[in-house]
């Protein structure tokens, strides 16, 4: 037990729980896509852990992103995953000590592919004193150290000047995805998405291998992308002097092209 435990029981401390949080990186997006699969993984770290098993509750997002829950008899597995970022946050909680964080974690980051992983805290939680259960201070970060949690806000906060995406999406098979007859009309309205109007006509470049190129200028921006047919994968970028909701970006394209998952990486541009 934890020096601040000892300190406010005055004797060998006790708490009814143990919560660790661990951020997994550089993972499989296409695992963290699959709702099924997840459910797989964190039942497996459950049992291997040696937890018991008492629920499973996983939930598919539109177009994607997936949070899921096992319960167990000692408290709970729980996940909450971005493929676009490659990123899942997870939370191991338990009551007791059968249950072994580090095999979960192993399997957990196996599983999903990660790359690298960081335990971000371990915590005491319900510490017992002598008067039952004590209330730590909560730690509350400064002002300075506020994250933002929205991408309006970020480019707020930092006076940029314009915001730039890179979006990636997988397993493309609607209508319009390589075809230059329809590609036209989607840039259109993939302009309108970004609160933008299209600025000259649309080009298409050549490029090696099964693949089609485009460049759309934009007023105050820039859309292009490079679309691998065999590979069923539209690799977009996009540049706008202002903002615009990269999120939505990416959801009007997996949405007009018919992907299964998308990557996304937005950049503040100052």
């Amino acid at each position: 037990m934890n020096e601040i435990a000892r300190e406010m029981t005055g004797e060998t401390g006790f708490a009814l729980g143990r919560h660790m949080t661990v951020e997994f990186y550089d993972c499989d997006s296409a695992v963290l896509a699959d709702v099924v699969r997840l459910r797989e993984i964190f039942l497996a770290a459950a049992e291997e852990s040696g937890a018991t098993v008492i629920d499973v509750n996983f939930h598919e997002f539109q177009p994607q992103g997936v949070s899921g829950v096992v319960v167990i008899s000692e408290s709970h597995f729980a996940v909450h995953a971005w493929p676009e970022h490659d990123y899942a946050a997870v939370d191991l909680f338990t009551c007791g000590e059968g249950v072994d964080f580090d095999v979960a974690i192993d399997v957990i980051a196996r599983g999903i592919g990660s790359r690298q992983w960081i335990i971000s805290s371990v915590m005491n939680r319900g510490i017992v004193g002598n008067n039952g259960i004590e209330r730590l201070v909560p730690v509350v970060e400064g002002k300075n150290a506020r994250f933002s949690l929205s991408w309006r806000s970020r480019f707020e906060e930092t006076h940029a000047h314009a915001l730039s995406a890179s979006i990636d999406v997988y397993e493309c098979h609607s209508p319009v995805f390589g075809n230059r007859e329809l590609l036209p009309d989607f840039t259109v309205r993939f302009a309108r998405t970004l609160g933008r109007t299209p600025a000259g006509s649309l080009r298409f470049d050549s490029c090696a291998g099964n693949c089609l190129s485009f460049e759309q200028p934009l007023a105050g921006g820039l859309f292009s992308g490079r679309m691998d047919l065999d590979a069923k994968t539209a690799y977009l970028d996009v540049f706008v002097a202002g903002y615009f909701d990269p999120r939505g970006a990416a959801e009007s394209a997996i949405r007009e092209l018919g992907g299964s998952y998308y990557r996304l990486q937005p950049h503040v541009r100052q």
